[in-house]
């Protein structure tokens, strides 16, 4: 069932927030300034000599549930942030690269593991990151793993072994969370959810 909430939008002083910095035009080399321009309703960085807006648009993060038999696959990071806690293979998708393609790649890089069968699984924005993460389901060839240059070590747990406490990130827990109740429950459904950061916590918003 689709839950959905009121929209809300932050007070147009705090708009600048989250802006990453830019001093300079890529198409020019002149100064930009942050200001909303003509037509628009966001401050956006806005060269001062061509006029050529510079858009800042979300990360699309691309990630899979490694399955093989009754276990999933973790890969221990071995980079900043969140190093040495455990994490699903994703990473941020390449130019030119589909969604699927992208989670594939990741589980080969962090992981050394081929993934097949993908089908989507979870969506989630992360808003105070301005990221967007794709998070997919599937089979691994052979059950053959081993950590890739981004991962201390790999492990293949069933959910009773899940390192609950040394998970990395949000996301992570809420997809193996949703994940392993399903799978207890013989049917899996698409997740869609927003990630919001508050003063010492995160909320997640589920709209499906």
């Amino acid at each position: 069932m689709l839950e959905c909430s009121n929209r809300s939008f932050p007070e147009s002083g705090t708009l600048f927030q989250g802006i990453s910095s830019m001093k300079f035009c890529s198409q020019c080399g002149a100064p930009v300034s942050v200001r909303v321009p003509a037509g628009d309703n966001r401050p956006r960085h806005v060269c001062d000599a061509c006029d050529t807006i510079h858009y800042q648009n979300p990360k699309i993060v691309a990630g899979c549930i490694p399955e093989w038999g009754n276990r999933i696959l973790l890969c221990r990071r071995a980079i900043e942030p969140r190093y040495g806690l455990w994490t699903l293979p994703a990473g941020f998708m390449e130019n030119h690269e589909s969604a699927v393609t992208a989670a594939a790649r990741e589980a080969l890089e962090e992981a050394n593991a081929v993934v097949e069968n993908l089908s989507l699984y979870g969506v989630y924005s992360l808003l105070h990151v301005s990221q967007v993460y794709l998070m997919f389901r599937g089979q691994l060839r052979e059950g053959q793993a081993s950590p890739g240059e981004e991962s201390l070590e790999v492990c293949f747990y069933a959910e009773h072994e899940i390192p609950w406490e040394d998970i990395a990130f949000t996301v992570v827990r809420e997809t193996l969370e949703q994940y392993f109740a399903e799978r207890r429950a013989g049917a899996f459904h698409l997740h869609v959810g927003d990630i919001i950061r508050e003063v010492d916590q995160f909320r997640i918003h589920r709209y499906a």
